[in-house]
């Protein structure tokens, strides 16, 4: 089997009531199933790791503010365009559900479990 690049869905923001350190707990979980999609040979990305540096420069101050809102997902959604699979995540989150939901349109595989993705030889 050949890498993929599979975007990583899952929660940011969700439950998090806009408590930065909850943010940046969520952040770590989606870094870490990042490191164990790349682990099995692929090319893992998450949605803000592009986002955020763009909403950034187009003058948002803080996650949530109505610049970053332009960036977040439309960011996401053109990456995904760009991907052969999305891995979801635990945990509840309406934007990684829409995540989901780009991918299958696009006629992506969604993966739910780390197992389910094919290690590359």
């Amino acid at each position: 089997m050949k890498a993929q690049q599979i975007l990583i869905a899952g929660p940011y923001r969700s439950g998090t009531n806009g408590n930065t350190a909850r943010i940046a707990a969520n952040l770590h979980r989606l870094e870490q199933a990042a490191l164990a999609v790349y682990q099995r040979g692929h090319v893992p990305v998450i949605g803000e790791w592009l986002a955020l540096p763009l909403a950034g420069a187009a003058g948002s101050q803080q996650v949530g503010d109505e610049i970053s809102e332009a960036y977040l997902y439309p960011v996401a959604h053109r990456l995904i365009a760009q991907c052969q699979g999305v891995y979801r995540i635990e945990g509840a989150s309406q934007g990684a559900d829409k995540d989901v939901e780009v991918a299958e349109a696009l006629g992506l595989t969604v993966y739910r479990q780390l197992a389910d993705i094919p290690a590359v030889q």
